[in-house]
């Protein structure tokens, strides 16, 4: 286990430790909390609201416990296992510094970290990002496409199999398609600041993130080991990255960051942080049409309208206006990007 891992180890919200059944939800009502939303409402974050889904994921403690076949068992550590060291597909699927566990942190199953059951019972359904229903293999091909800049493994193939496997297992006990809404789902961002600062947010950087994430930008390595990604460059996350969506990064950092200090920052000193940070360079969106304005017009209607995408960066240069993939070149391109789906229902 790398010295990455080991940190989000010891700061996911106390919901690792406080599960005592492989798979805990409940409607939210004050008198039933479970210990480990208590320990989170002790740290700051809000309480579930009335009527709230909240689903406390299995560890993998439960699965060695629980009844499932060996085999079954065997392929959801493949998954644990590629979602906290994504790095290991580094040149095929990754290019990258980012494993899943990157943003999604402790292991993809703590609240307001977008832990990622949601997606296993929420899915299929329609996405805006790519105007088509998405099943949970799809959602984590755009994982990849877009925050790894690389391209996904294939449907069905024995990784995607195993990555699924993993997504359901953490929502195991969790209604499909729930009514409610679910608790600490996402990265809920504070209400945006009339002004957004780039100086404070570049200090601000400097004070509470250089330290893990390098002045630069480029994240850090000890030893040769990936130790904490990059916000910004070529060993970042692309243009099409949901986190280059600054209510997005702010939500990240405000819920999250500094690492070990969650909700340490105020609301404006979290959104100058992301302005800061998506005001930086980092490998080109793969839905890239080779002009800059003509992508920004087709796309800045809908998802580029929150980032800072195709605008005035911080030396004078339009931002994303360059033909730069980063370490994946121009010859890998996503498989999954642009591919239309059930075009013959729209035409009915």
């Amino acid at each position: 286990m790398n010295h990455f891992r080991t940190n989000l180890g010891r700061t996911t919200l106390a919901v690792a430790g406080a599960t005592v059944v492989a798979g805990v939800s409940l409607a939210a009502f004050a008198e039933t909390r479970h210990p480990a939303v208590e320990t989170l409402v002790e740290m700051g974050y809000p309480a579930p609201q009335e009527g709230e889904l909240v689903h406390i994921p299995p560890t993998m403690a439960d699965l060695e416990a629980s009844d499932l076949h060996p085999e079954t068992k065997q392929v959801i550590r493949r998954g644990y296992d590629l979602f906290t060291n994504t790095q290991q597909l580094r040149g095929e699927n990754v290019f990258n510094d980012m494993n899943c566990s990157s943003c999604h942190l402790g292991e993809g199953r703590q609240p307001f970290s977008a832990p990622v059951w949601a997606a296993a019972v929420t899915l299929p359904n329609y996405r805006g990002k790519n105007d088509h229903v998405n099943n949970l293999e799809e959602r984590i091909a755009g994982c990849f496409a877009y925050s790894m800049n690389g391209t996904p493994p294939e449907y069905g193939s024995d990784d995607m199999l195993a990555l699924t496997a993993y997504h359901q297992w953490l929502a195991k006990g969790a209604p499909m398609y729930p009514d409610q809404p679910i608790y600490g789902r996402g990265f809920p961002h504070p209400d945006r600041p009339e002004e957004l600062s780039y100086e404070n947010g570049q200090a601000l950087y400097a004070e509470n993130c250089a330290v893990c994430h390098s002045e630069d930008g480029s994240g850090l390595y000890q030893d040769g080991e990936y130790v904490f990604p990059a916000p910004w460059g070529d060993g970042s996350n692309n243009w099409g990255a949901g986190i280059v969506r600054l209510f997005t990064a702010a939500g990240f950092i405000k819920n999250n960051m500094p690492l070990g200090q969650p909700l340490s920052l105020s609301d404006q000193e979290a959104w100058d942080i992301a302005y800061y940070m998506n005001s930086q360079e980092r490998p080109q969106d793969p839905r890239y049409t080779g002009d800059v304005a003509e992508t920004l017009e087709r796309f800045g209607p809908t998802f580029h309208r929150h980032s800072l995408y195709g605008q005035e960066g911080p030396n004078g240069d339009i931002l994303a206006d360059h033909a730069n993939w980063g370490e994946k070149g121009d010859e890998v391109k996503p498989w999954n990007v642009g591919q239309p789906r059930f075009e013959e229902l729209k035409a009915q």
